[in-house]
């Protein structure tokens, strides 16, 4: 039985605002009416990778940021970007690999919670090969990926007409004092860490892809294909 297929689009540093208008060109192919020829029938949807090229604050559909917070933010010379996603006020900066799948979940056979799950379980698999064997995720209403009270993978994604946008941000080696200007996701009392944080290395992104992309094969079930590879 053949797996489904997805494209890998595997960027390098990239303002965010371009991460966000190629999700939006996915989003769009995906959303074509049946038969037409925008969407390759051999494809279920695209994996967009990247890393941040500068720091960036986004808010989601709850919110998370007041105007004053706003001009505050941005004087510490990061961009305040409003998105669609679910959650409230997060950062994304460099050292952070930034996933975010476009995926018709239908093609899939999978639905919007089981694909918050599966999200959490690549940045588990991904800090437990990497050493780190206490990642957790979190029982609802709590997203993300945990280790103890500090968080270390972030999770917002958006679902409309059962195709996916936005999804995960897992620290590598992110300056995390961006953290300390908001409460992250709106949860008080807890903290944030990252790989290097907590391997006492520098973790770089491009060290991380690899064993993400092993792990996100595995859990979704499906064959990554790469932008240089025939359709």
């Amino acid at each position: 039985m053949r797996q489904p297929a997805v494209r890998l689009v595997r960027l390098s540093r990239l303002p965010y605002a371009e991460l966000l208008a190629l999700q939006e060109r996915w989003l769009r192919r995906l959303q074509v009416e049946p038969g037409t020829e925008a969407l390759s029938g051999a494809e279920e949807g695209a994996l967009l990778l990247c890393e941040p090229a500068g720091p960036v604050y986004t808010s989601g559909l709850r919110g998370g940021l007041t105007p004053e917070e706003t001009t505050r933010l941005q004087a510490l010379g990061a961009e305040v970007r409003a998105t669609g996603r679910g959650g409230l006020a997060t950062f994304h900066g460099p050292g952070q690999l930034l996933c975010h799948p476009v995926l018709d979940l239908r093609r899939l056979g999978l639905r919007l919670r089981t694909h918050v799950a599966a999200l959490e379980a690549c940045a588990v698999r991904v800090c437990e090969l990497q050493g780190l064997h206490g990642a957790r995720a979190r029982p609802l209403p709590y997203t993300g990926v945990w280790l103890g009270e500090r968080k270390i993978c972030a999770i917002g994604v958006r679902c409309g007409r059962h195709i996916t946008s936005h999804g995960l941000a897992l620290n590598c080696s992110t300056d995390l004092m961006w953290f300390d200007h908001i409460v992250p996701c709106g949860l008080v009392g807890t903290g944030v860490t990252s790989l290097s944080e907590e391997l006492q290395r520098h973790v770089t992104v491009d060290e991380v892809i690899p064993p993400f992309l092993e792990a996100f094969q595995e859990t979704y079930k499906c064959t990554l294909i790469s932008e240089d590879s025939p359709n």
